[in-house]
């Protein structure tokens, strides 16, 4: 890891990624279940529910080796962990259509994730998913992934500093409902942020200030999990195909953190159909987003799908 000096932010290099698998065909699957007779895959049974393991082409490694000398410059090992999480044996799916008994599956070994990447001494734990090829997905069978940091990324420590600093959370959703909201179940919330980076943009919360879905209680976690599926559902309808997105559970530190809200945060890559949201220069030399779609109306546009489904 190497620290910029100007963004306050720490990069990793991790070359060996550059040859990693590319879209292979379906016969040489490597997160597909290791069938009699067909190939050895990353996966060493017939069958399974779901299945986590590490990463072989991780950014980050417990064991990663020293790192370079750079004069003037702070750099330091890619200590850390990375998994992935095939949600599925079959090849083709998603977060919608696995179906919710296992989308409840995925919640709790999500929550074993957090458990072991925090007692193994990490600070921060991401699960994510990257979805479609506008996000450079390079497996197709449906999976996501888990980072344990040994440092707290910089976006989550400014969300961390602004949750400490009185943001609350819970007052914003108040506020936002109803014509920002997509709808509600069992204490969590499906919403447009006022305030959205990306053309429909949804967060998932709790109404109930929770650090992480480890505080969740069983009816949330239930709701999150329904929610997980509704959401890729909705952007699959709105789209009119298996819609490009970024989703990361956005959760309190290893150590805690005051007032902190978690939130499960879904960026989509399309603005329309057959339209991609680019990141362009302003975007990305600035970090100011420029937004095509209201929130508001994108509020409204999910929620009628949801009542035509």
């Amino acid at each position: 890891m190497r620290h910029h000096p100007l963004r306050g932010e720490w990069n990793v290099y991790a070359a060996h990624r550059q040859n990693r698998t590319f879209k292979p065909a379906t016969a040489e699957d490597p997160l597909a279940p290791t069938r009699p007779g067909g190939p050895t895959t990353e996966i060493p049974f017939d069958d399974f529910e779901l299945a986590v393991f590490e990463n072989k082409f991780a950014a980050f490694h417990p064991s990663a080796d020293n790192a370079s000398d750079l004069a003037g410059s702070a750099c330091e090992p890619a200590s850390g962990a990375c998994e992935v999480v095939v949600y599925s044996p079959e090849p083709t799916g998603s977060l919608f259509t696995i179906g919710q008994d296992r989308r409840n599956l995925l919640i709790a070994a999500l929550l074993d994730r957090y458990e072991a990447l925090f007692g193994a001494g990490l600070d921060y734990v991401l699960p994510f998913e990257n979805r479609g090829d506008e996000v450079g997905v390079t497996l197709n069978h449906p999976h996501g992934q888990i980072y344990g940091f040994k440092r707290i990324p910089a976006v989550q420590q400014r969300a961390i500093d602004a949750f400490a600093a009185g943001f609350d959370l819970s007052s914003e959703i108040m506020t936002a409902m109803p014509d920002f909201g997509i709808g509600e179940e069992g204490g969590i919330a499906a919403f447009v942020p006022r305030f959205a980076r990306f053309p429909y943009e949804t967060w998932l919360a709790p109404r109930a200030r929770r650090e992480g879905p480890w505080e969740c209680t069983d009816e949330e976690l239930e709701s999150l999990a329904y929610w997980l599926g509704e959401i890729t559902r909705r952007y699959d309808s709105l789209f009119q195909r298996p819609a490009a997105t970024m989703m990361a559970f956005h959760a309190a530190p290893r150590s805690g953190s005051a007032n902190y809200h978690f939130t499960i945060q879904f960026y989509p890559l399309l603005r329309a159909k057959g339209h991609v949201k680019y990141l362009a220069s302003v975007e990305q030399h600035t970090g100011t987003f420029t937004v095509d779609v209201m929130p508001e109306s994108a509020a409204v546009q999910l929620r009628e799908i949801g009542r035509h489904a």
